[in-house]
This record gives C-alpha cells, sequence and structure tokens, in this order.
C-alpha cells in the first residue's frame, strides 16, 4: 500500500546499460534524502538492470523504439500516469524525453536544459560541463538543490546492484557452468563501434594465463559479440579450448548480470557490462582506447583502469580514423595481466 506521506517521483530514465547503472546514484541520493517511492520510465530491456536496484519500487515500460516521436501514443501514456506522481526527473536532455511527464501533469518536472524543453520541465538547470565533469554528477546534481554544492564523487554512493542467489544457480544450472575452478569473465564487445574494442588476440592471451594458473574464462556479450568472442576462443591453443565458455548471445541480459556476479574477476572494453561488473563489485580491468575514463568511468573499490592515453586519444570515433588503432593494439596483455593481479585476484 502507498504511504501518502513519501513523495512520488517518476524519473524518465536513460536509453544506455551503461547509462542506466549510474542512473543508481540519482536514486541512491533521493532515498538518502528522504524515503520515496520511485518509478523509473524507461525501455523494456532495462528491466532486469532496475529489478536489481533496491531503489526503485518498480520499471514502468516506454513503449517507444529510439528516436520515434509518435506525439499521439506519448501524450496518451502521458495522460494514463496523471496523478500519479509529485516530482519527475527527466535524465535524458531530448525534448521527447519531456513530453511524458509534462502531459502527465506532474507539478515538478526537472531537468538539464537542452532541445529547447521549457514549459516541459520547470525546474530547468543550467548545465556547467566543467563544473560537472563527471555524468554521476550531472545525475546527483538535479537530486539537490540548483544552488548546492557540486556533489564530490567521494560522497556519492556508487551503482550497486543486488543479485538473488537463486536466480544466479539456475543461470548456472541452464548453462552448465561449473564452480570448481576461479573464473574471469572478459567482455570484449562494445555497442558503440569497434574503435572502442581492445584486440581479441590480447584477450586471448589474457584468457591463456588464466586458465594456465588454474581457471575458466566465461565471455560475455550479445549475440553481435559472439564473431568476436568465438575469434578468442579460436586463438587459445586447443588443450585450454574447454576450459572457456561463450556466453555471447546465449544469456538475457538478466542472466548477464547474475553470471558475472558469479566471477571472480572481469576484463572488459568500455561498454554497459563494464559498468555491470563494477556495481557488482567485482575486481574489474577496464581497458580505454578511443573514449575516456574523464566522463563516465566505472564506479567500485575494485576497478583498475588500463589506457595508453597517446596523443590521437580520445578520439571517441566508432572506427580510428588514423586506421592503426593504436590506441588499443599497442596496449599489451601484459598490462592488463599485472593489474588483475594487483587487484588480489588470479586464476589459482
Amino acid at each position: 500500500m502507498t504511504d501518502p506521506a513519501r513523495p512520488r517521483i517518476l524519473v524518465v530514465g536513460p536509453s544506455w546499460v551503461g547509462d542506466m547503472v549510474m542512473a543508481q546514484t540519482l536514486f541512491a541520493d533521493l532515498q538518502a534524502q528522504r524515503p520515496a517511492d520511485i518509478d523509473v520510465l524507461a525501455p523494456s530491456w532495462c528491466r532486469p538492470l532496475l529489478s536489481r536496484m533496491p531503489e526503485v519500487r518498480q520499471a514502468l515500460d516506454l513503449p517507444f523504439g529510439h528516436g520515434e516521436l509518435k506525439l499521439r501514443q506519448r501524450r496518451a501514456e502521458g495522460r494514463a500516469l496523471r496523478g500519479r506522481y509529485d516530482h519527475a526527473y527527466v535524465l535524458p536532455n531530448s525534448l521527447k524525453s519531456a513530453l511524458l511527464p509534462f502531459w502527465a501533469g506532474v507539478p515538478r518536472r526537472t531537468g538539464w536544459r537542452g532541445e529547447m524543453r521549457y514549459g516541459l520541465l520547470n525546474d530547468v538547470r543550467r548545465l556547467d560541463k566543467e563544473r560537472y565533469p563527471l555524468m554521476v554528477q550531472r545525475f546527483v546534481a538535479l537530486a539537490r538543490p540548483a544552488d548546492a554544492p557540486v556533489p564530490a564523487l567521494e560522497e556519492i554512493r556508487p551503482p550497486h546492484l543486488e543479485v538473488d542467489p537463486a536466480s544466479v544457480a539456475a543461470a548456472r544450472e541452464q548453462h552448465d557452468l561449473a564452480a570448481d575452478r576461479p573464473v574471469l569473465g572478459l567482455c570484449p564487445g562494445a555497442e558503440f563501434g569497434p574503435s572502442k574494442r581492445w584486440p581479441e588476440q590480447h584477450y586471448a592471451a589474457v584468457a591463456a594465463d588464466w586458465i594456465e594458473q588454474g581457471g575458466r574464462v566465461w565471455l560475455f556479450g550479445s549475440a553481435k559479440d559472439r564473431p568476436v568472442a568465438d575469434a578468442i576462443v579460436a586463438a587459445l591453443p586447443p588443450a585450454s579450448q574447454d576450459r572457456v565458455r561463450v556466453l555471447a548471445g546465449a544469456t538475457s541480459l538478466e542472466q548477464a548480470v547474475d553470471l558475472l556476479s558469479a566471477t571472480d574477476a572481469v576484463v572488459s572494453n568500455d561498454s554497459g557490462l563494464m559498468h555491470i561488473a563494477a556495481a557488482l563489485n567485482r575486481p574489474l580491468v577496464a581497458v580505454y582506447g578511443s573514449t575516456s575514463p574523464g566522463f563516465t568511468p566505472p564506479l567500485g573499490q575494485r576497478v583498475a583502469i588500463e589506457r595508453l592515453g597517446l596523443d590521437c586519444s580520445p578520439c571517441f570515433q566508432r572506427e580510428c580514423p588514423l586506421e592503426h588503432h593504436n590506441c588499443m593494439r599497442l596496449l599489451e596483455p601484459a598490462r592488463v595481466m599485472t593489474a588483475l593481479r594487483g587487484l588480489s585476484v588470479g586464476g589459482n
């Protein structure tokens, strides 16, 4: 039963996996200020993440594809929410993301200025990107008064996904994953483009070293990442390949979260799975090249970031504009292996 004294909050969430994980910093900050009923409006694929955030009461499916305007349908969806919320926080900067809270008649609607949203938002904040360099600072700042000091990273509670041990056990059983050896999770894909991918030969070298020390390796990702995962397996000595399981394209996001929580360490490109691993408090080595950890770093107590910092990086391009991919290609596997050991993990 809803407590009438608790604030009723609607959050229009982001559409990227990593961004949704980091949005938990906003939910936690709101709950720390005053216990509230927080519902998050987001694409249906976000439900496995939101269900693992204890601050969220429920996920509301946003029935629109990326880039779809569909004004009539948005207006109907908004009106169906009338009278249910006291305050709305709009995290994306697009005009369309502010339409539903407006048509829902939410009394206070907070968000950063963007795409001529005056009127749609009535608590419009002006974003100073230098003052708020990190995405999590921008999220948490919306939960606080406009004139409040910039939230320091040390005072922001990092994302912290919670998993059900029974769900983890069920996912292990479904995919026939043994629990007899330490497991290294590898996340070699990147939805943004190939420039963010560490070469599969480098991943294979790290995998071979972990297996040599007595461990197993699980390869995570979407169906799009299956060819890269298969290439990593193919680059391993035949005797090591039976210690590797390719889960890319074989799991739901829900299962990927549960199984990542069962790993002993993770190596990942800058991706949504990287942020999930950090939010599960896995020892994590994050590999950066064409992007920078200066805006959306993985937040966790056991995180190591490896990057070369070449003059040409970060370029933030989907493919290397110089066609050499040196920012990733020259980042040697030995650095990642050393970083793993520095996190007090290992295959034995």
